[in-house]
This record gives C-alpha cells, sequence and structure tokens, in this order.
C-alpha cells in the first residue's frame, strides 16, 4: 500500500520570532532560512510582511530554494476591502510564493478581540483567502483558537473551515493557540471537522503550553490531519511550539507512522538533525538543551554501570533508535565508530576522502574532544572543523602569519566636547618574506580588528575584497569576568556563500582574532589560492 504523503511547515522565522528573548535581524532570517531549509520541510513561514521593516525586507525576494517561501498575515479588516487594506496588500504584493492568512474561529474571540460580528469574520476569510488565490499564491488559513472555538460553539468553528475551503483554501490549519487542549481531545474535534474537509487539506500547530504539542501533533496526524506545523527547537510564544527536530524523527522511524506516511525529508538529512539543532542554538547564542529527545548530549548517554554493561551487549536495550539515524552518538563509552562514523559524514561535506581505518582519522577525533572539552563547538562552526581537519590531515595551506597585534580603546571628548570611544587596531602580518603592518580604527576592538587584518594582505588582497563580517555572537562558558569565553563569527562573500567560524580563550579579544583569523584562511582556501606551505 502506498504510503500518504504529510507536508511539513516550519514557522521558526515567525511564530518562533515571538519567543522571548529572541530577535532575528535581517540577517539572523537569512540565516535560519538556510539552516531550515536543510531539514527538508516542504513550507518555511518567513514572517509577516509590512508588519516591521525586518520582516518587509526579508520579503522583497524569494529566501529559499527548495521550500514554498510563505508569508503570514491578517484577513482583512472589516469595513474595508481587500484592494483599501495595506495589510493585506503588503502580502500579495510581497516575494512569498504562499500566504497564510489568520482568522479567529471562535466566535467570542471574534466579538471580544476584533470587535465585529461573527458573519463579517467570515466575509473577511472569503474575500482575503480568494484574493490571494487569484493572485496564484499557494494560499492557507490559519483558523486561530480553533479549538477552543469547536468547544464552544463547534457549528461556528466549523462554518470557518467551510468558508475557507469554499473561497480555495489549499489548507485550513487547526490551531491549538493557548496550548491547553489534550491528544484525546484533538483526536475526537479532527474528527469532526473531516466530515465537512478531507484531511489532506488539513494541518495542525500545536502550542506546547501542557508540554504536550508534539504530542497534540502526532494525534492530529493519526486522526487524519496532513500538514505538520512547528519549529526549530521547539521555539515559540510563551512555552513554544510543537519542536520540528523531535516530531520528525517520530514520524520518520516509529512504526504506526513510518509505515503509514511519507515526508520530503530523506534518510541522510534526518541524520543532520542534531548539527542543526545545535547551530540553531548557536546561532541564538545559547546551549544546547541536554535532555532534547533525539538530539541532545544526553539523548545517548547513561551513567549507570548495569545499564553500560547491557549496551554493550544490545545497543537497543536502551536506545529507542539508533544514535546514528539522526547524527548523534552514543555517550556511554568510548565511541570510536559512532564518533568516526559521524567525522566522515562532516568530512564529506567538505570535500575531504579520507579511508574509515586512517589512524589520522583517530587523531582528528581525539582534537575534536579535546577542543569541545576546552569550550569549542563546531556544530554551528562548519568552516572551522574544516581548517582543523585540513591542519590534522596536512592538508591546510599557510597564507599569512600574524606576527602581532594590538588593540586600544580610548574614551575621550572630541572637538565638540562631546565624550566618544575610539578603537584601534594595529596588526603585522607576514606573507611570504613581507612583513606589513596596518592600522584600523573601528566601532569596537573587534571591528577595528578585523579591518586591519584585511587592509594589506599583500598577494592575497584581491581574493578578500568580497568578504564581510555578517554577525558577531559571544558567549560565557562559565560564570565570572575571568571566564572562558567563545566567539562566533558568520562571514559571507559575494557568491553569497556564508560560513561560521570560532575562537575559544579566556580572553575576549584572543576569542575573537582566533575566529577572524580562520575566516579569512577559510576565505583563501576556498578561492584555491596558493598556500607558502602546508600545516599539520
Amino acid at each position: 500500500m502506498a504510503k500518504e504523503r504529510l507536508y511539513l511547515f516550519d514557522t521558526t522565522l515567525r511564530d518562533g520570532a515571538q519567543t522571548a528573548g529572541i530577535e532575528f535581524s535581517l540577517e539572523d532570517k537569512i540565516s535560519v532560512a538556510a539552516l531550515i531549509e536543510q531539514l527538508g520541510v516542504d513550507y518555511i513561514e518567513g514572517g509577516y510582511p509590512g508588519a516591521n521593516p525586518v520582516d518587509t525586507a526579508f520579503f522583497e525576494k524569494k529566501r529559499t530554494k527548495k521550500a514554498v517561501f510563505t508569508a503570514f498575515g491578517m484577513t482583512k479588516r472589516a469595513g474595508r476591502s481587500v484592494e483599501n487594506d495595506p495589510g493585506v496588500q503588503d502580502i500579495l504584493n510581497s516575494a512569498a510564493e504562499a500566504t497564510c492568512f489568520v482568522a479567529k474561529a471562535w466566535d467570542y474571540q471574534v466579538e471580544l478581540a476584533l470587535g465585529i460580528s461573527p458573519k463579517e469574520n467570515l466575509k473577511s476569510v472569503t474575500a482575503s483567502v480568494s484574493a490571494s488565490v487569484a493572485r496564484g499564491k499557494e494560499t492557507m488559513l490559519d483558523c486561530e483558537h480553533f479549538f477552543d472555538g469547536y468547544k464552544a460553539n463547534p457549528a461556528y468553528a466549523l462554518d470557518v473551515v467551510k468558508t475557507a475551503l469554499a473561497a480555495g483554501a489549499r489548507w485550513i490549519v487547526l490551531c491549538d493557540t493557548n496550548g491547553g487542549t489534550m491528544p484525546a481531545e484533538i483526536t475526537e474535534i479532527v474528527g469532526e471537522v473531516m466530515k465537512v474537509c478531507p484531511g489532506d487539506r488539513l494541518g495542525i500547530h500545536a502550542h506546547d503550553d501542557t508540554g504536550q504539542a508534539v504530542a497534540n501533533t502526532l494525534a492530529a496526524v493519526a486522526a487524519g490531519v496532513r500538514q505538520v506545523q512547528g519549529t526549530l527547537n521547539g521555539v515559540g510564544e510563551r512555552c513554544g511550539n510543537a519542536n520540528l527536530i523531535t516530531l520528525i524523527p517520530t514520524l520518520m522511524l516509529k512504526t504506526g507512522f513510518a509505515e503509514r506516511f511519507t515526508t520530503g525529508v530523506s534518510q541522510k538529512q534526518l541524520a543532520g538533525f542534531t548539527r542543526i539543532s545545535r547551530a540553531f542554538d548557536d546561532l541564538l547564542n545559547r546551549a544546547p538543551a541536554r535532555q532534547s529527545p533525539y538530539v541532545g548530549t544526553s539523548a545517548f548517554a547513561t551513567k549507570a554501570g548495569i545499564h553500560a554493561s547491557a549496551l554493550l551487549k544490545d545497543p537497543a536495550s536502551y536506545e529507542h533508535v539508533a544514535p546514528e539515524t539522526v547524527g548523534n552518538e552514543r555517550a556511554v563509552m568510548v565511541s570510536q565508530q559512532a564518533g568516526k562514523s559521524n567525522l566522515l559524514t562532516a568530512l564529506a561535506r567538505h570535500k575531504i576522502k579520507i579511508e574509515k581505518d586512517d589512524p589520522r582519522l583517530n587523531t582528528l577525533l581525539r582534537e575534536v574532544k579535546e577542543r569541545e572539552a576546552r569550550g569549542y563547538s563546531y556544530d554551528g562552526a562548519d568552516a572551522s572543523f574544516a581548517l582543523l581537519a585540513h591542519r590534522v590531515l596536512g592538508s591546510l595551506p599557510e597564507f599569512f602569519t600574524v606576527e602581532s597585534y594590538r588593540t586600544a580603546i580610548e574614551r575621550r571628548h572630541n572637538a565638540k566636547g562631546e565624550q566618544i570611544t575610539v578603537s584601534e587596531a594595529v596588526v603585522k602580518i607576514r606573507v611570504d618574506d613581507k612583513l606589513l603592518m596596518s592600522v584600523a580604527e573601528g566601532n569596537g576592538p573587534v571591528n577595528a580588528l578585523d579591518l586591519a587584518m584585511r587592509k594589506d594582505l599583500g598577494k592575497y588582497s584581491d581574493r578578500i575584497g568580497d568578504l564581510e563580517l555578517v554577525d558577531f555572537k559571544v558567549r560565557i562558558l562559565d560564570g565570572g569576568t575571568g571566564a572562558v569565553t567563545r566567539v562566533l563569527i558568520e562571514s559571507r562573500d559575494g557568491t553569497g556563500e556564508r560560513w561560521y567560524t570560532i575562537g575559544v580563550s579566556p580572553n575576549i579579544i584572543d576569542a575573537s582574532f582566533e575566529a577572524l583569523y580562520e575566516s579569512l584562511t577559510y576565505k583563501l582556501m576556498k578561492t584555491g589560492a596558493r598556500g607558502t606551505k602546508r600545516l599539520g
């Protein structure tokens, strides 16, 4: 029997952006969208064009390669036509291929929050959905407060569904807005909705306020819905959304789902989930949750001696899936084989070929483990990993050496009597037999150091002309002002490629220098520049 297709919808950049403490810049959104695409989802909801400058700029052009680029927004306001509603027009005129309108499906909330009649709300749904369909955009309706609305007034909640369906919506998404619905209620209510709308037109959007967003989503899938919404690492308003990093492996690996359904995610993409999850946390500048299902560092770890003994005989004793299927590894023993497998996968991403029995692989594995113990994290710094691998394997070119650098910060008054802070960096770089000295001022010591290092690289200068530092994140790894600091730098060049490099030191400037140096080295290596010698 043919498997049924489930469609995966990521709302990290929209609903996830409502997480307390998360503020995505435009560059953040571009980076996260690229990370989400690596999951293999079908839709990426990028935000709300017109709502703020970042989202408006993000929707100026298509930001996805394969996933359907989706815009979110409200249905038209009562008393206005679609043509005279700026919010709707911003959505329709954006570069989005699909639109997801939100409309309240609870008559109480329609009257309370919108101050309009339930009938007027249905008219807005019809007009907005129809206008989007007429523009040739794939159109969805997010039914806000659906489950509470259904429990209070089933007839009206179903009227919203039927209205959107009649207007041409491809998907009608049932939203558990306050996250309080139980899985058994989801099953029952979805069953009733399917009497007026087929399951292959229904989606589920669950919040995690009772810790059951994934369970509620799975219940909805089992009951008939075929679009699944969620976010990376479960970020979202209040307690978050259904976690796609947990949900997708469950759909793909667990009996009852894997046998019935297929998704757009390949087994190879699934094996990248651990790396993607941790890279996202690095972008958010926060520590990954150790006990996250499937991808946490403790997900396949055990301390109990009797458990370790059983694992040696049969890993399935305490592992519900093989850790390598999601890119994780067993932590109970010295896992040379699991570690090598992960390294070989990572090396293949950088087109570095090495046999699995090559003794240098053990050396690289030890080096990675040792550096991770000191605070490095290569899940979110793939360029730094590539350089480390090339160095251990003896294939890393040396393009230049920094013989010395100095940074200075001066707080003083300018000619107008205003108090200003000036940062300056002096760098001495040797290229071949030439010693080059550069001086630069910047917005801060790191910016000044970056500008000074790139000011003159001798014969390599033309190769770094399009290089720019996009983002700079700092994380204190343990407490106190003398603590070890991790710096993550994002760079990009004229080709559009972005890469991440890392530095770790008790001194923030030293950590920044390391990450900057590696960014320059990676850029030169990717352009095919010839180094003065091989490092190893």
